[in-house]
């Protein structure tokens, strides 16, 4: 017989009580063979090998099993053995409803409908082809078959927006549309081809569908009442695809001979589409602020880094090392400025001019550069189109204008009259006339007053009657002109004048006699101040 529980706390939440320290929830087995037969074990123990409740004899029974007094004739009845133990899922193996165990159930109900097996029991859906168009019939005739257009889209009307060019693929076997980019080169764009897959393009779509989300979702027939089709396409007319407006000018013959046969279309236009070259805008140059040339000043408005300007390498070559030299004079409303003397200085190479002040002693002007090397602008001239003095603007007579300053020509070199002589065809009738009456003057005698002869200042005619001397006496003296270029090379502001140590050293060059008398008094007459001497008149003792 099957003892009862020692009675406690009932077995409900909050009312049970675990032994933290176990460790140990194993399950005895119940089960085993033994030479080959099943063997079906008591178990002693539960869970964890905690004492089992059931089977065991409770305090009491041990009690009275002590406390019995043996039955001599017949002994303690015998009880009746156990039912064999039975595993529970030996014994509720392949049983499903629960009334065995005392459980009431419900009625049976009905189970929830599946959407998914109630749309496989429906019928299939019939599809049924329309005998005036066969999708099939479609394929099969133009497969391979294209329209090609050509379009553009306008988008100069948006800020940085430009006109470009696209191809757009119109598929004829399935009604499909691409557009395709046209690249240039040096576009400065991805060679990327496609603007847009090829994909049916919808045309009108149903009022509660212009929402629909087309970027993330398939557009289907439900939300579309009209596809765009070959009749769409029109040359010389605009077509809105995906919110842009291409603009279709013209298309291949193949497209051409289609819209005849298909559509009785046989003049679709050309259009031309050509860009335009824009009128030259007329660039406008500040106005000028007198620091440096005019074409280096205006180089700074054509490119971001200024370059200098072109020269004439030719025309530097050629007239390396040649300047005029002319003697002017300043005309000025002050007095001080009436005895004041000027060198004109004009480069061939450079067309550019240098004006140099002799110092004069006790004058109380300070002598030396009066202009660096230079263009000088007419003044009638303007800055758009400047007109710069040029060889033919000097002559014994003019009035040349520097920058506000009116310089009168007094005299020239005799460098200046060869090439005068030279380049005749260049000067004007007034500037050869000059010319010539200086040099008419020069070969006169001194004019007489009275049958007196007029003597010029002594210092000039000491030093012409000099130079004659000197030319007289050397025979065999070197070419001027040469002796005026190794001069000028030193002379880098073409002042006339050089430094005595650069002079004795030319001078050396040329093995000229400097230690004559002559040479050495026509030394001391040419010689200003302390450290300068001019070469301009010494070089006129060689010439012939």
């Amino acid at each position: 017989m099957v003892s009862n529980p020692v009675h406690g706390l009932p077995f409900l939440p909050g009312t049970s009580f675990k032994d933290l320290t176990k460790t140990a929830f194993h399950r005895s087995q119940t089960l085993g063979y033994r030479n080959g037969y099943a063997v079906v074990r008591r178990p002693t123990v539960g869970i964890g090998g905690n004492r089992l409740q059931v089977n065991q004899l409770s305090q009491a029974d041990l009690d009275e099993l002590a406390n019995s007094i043996p039955i001599l004739t017949y002994g303690q009845p015998r009880q009746a053995p156990p039912a064999a133990f039975i595993p529970a899922h030996v014994a509720f193996d392949k049983k499903v409803f629960l009334e065995s165990q005392g459980i009431e159930l419900n009625p049976p109900e009905k189970m929830a409908l599946d959407p998914y097996t109630e749309l496989r029991k429906q019928p299939l859906r019939k599809y049924v082809t329309p005998k005036d168009f066969d999708q099939l019939k479609q394929f099969l005739t133009f497969d391979k078959q294209v329209l090609r257009f050509y379009a553009i889209w306008d988008d100069t009307d948006s800020m940085f927006g430009e006109c470009r060019t696209y191809i757009i693929h119109y598929y004829l076997m399935d009604d499909t549309v691409e557009i395709r980019e046209v690249h240039e080169r040096n576009d400065g764009r991805d060679p990327f081809p496609l603007l847009m897959n090829r994909q049916r393009m919808p045309k009108v779509l149903v009022e509660n569908a212009k929402n629909f989300p087309r970027c993330v979702l398939e557009i289907s027939d439900k939300e579309v009442l009209e596809w765009y089709t070959a009749k769409d396409f029109i040359v010389g007319k605009p077509l809105t695809i995906l919110g842009r407006t291409f603009f279709i000018y013209d298309c291949d013959p193949f497209t051409r001979q289609y819209y005849q046969e298909k559509f009785g279309v046989s003049d679709l236009p050309r259009i031309d589409m050509s860009k335009k070259e824009p009128p030259p805008m007329k660039q406008e140059l500040p106005p000028y602020n007198g620091f440096g040339l005019i074409e280096d000043s205006a180089q700074n408005c054509f490119a971001l880094i200024p370059k200098a300007p072109q020269k004439d390498v030719i025309k530097m070559l050629m007239n390396e090392n040649k300047v005029l030299r002319y003697l002017a004079t300043l005309e000025s409303p002050i007095p001080e400025d009436k005895d004041r003397q000027f060198v004109l200085s004009y480069f061939l190479a450079t067309d550019m001019i240098s004006i140099f002040e002799p110092p004069v002693r006790n004058s109380g002007i300070i002598g030396g550069k009066y202009l660096g090397k230079t263009k000088v602008i007419k003044p009638d001239s303007s800055v758009e189109n400047p007109v710069y003095y040029g060889p033919s603007d000097f002559f014994i007579g003019a009035v040349i204008d520097v920058f506000g300053h009116r310089f009168v020509i007094l005299d020239t070199d005799d460098y200046v009259l060869k090439y005068m002589e030279s380049n005749a065809a260049q000067y004007s009738p007034e500037a050869l006339l000059s010319i010539q009456n200086r040099i008419q003057k020069q070969e006169a005698p001194a004019p007489e007053l009275d049958g007196q002869r007029v003597e010029e200042e002594p210092g000039v005619q000491d030093m012409e009657a000099l130079i004659d001397t000197i030319q007289k006496q050397l025979k065999d003296r070197p070419c001027s002109d040469n002796i005026r270029e190794a001069f000028q090379i030193y002379d880098k502001e073409a002042s006339g004048y050089v430094d005595r140590e650069t002079f004795f050293k030319i001078c050396g060059s040329f093995q000229l006699p400097v230690d004559d008398s002559l040479i050495k008094e026509l030394i001391r007459m040419c010689s200003h101040g302390e450290d300068k001497i001019d070469y301009y008149n010494f070089v006129r003792a060689f010439s012939s």
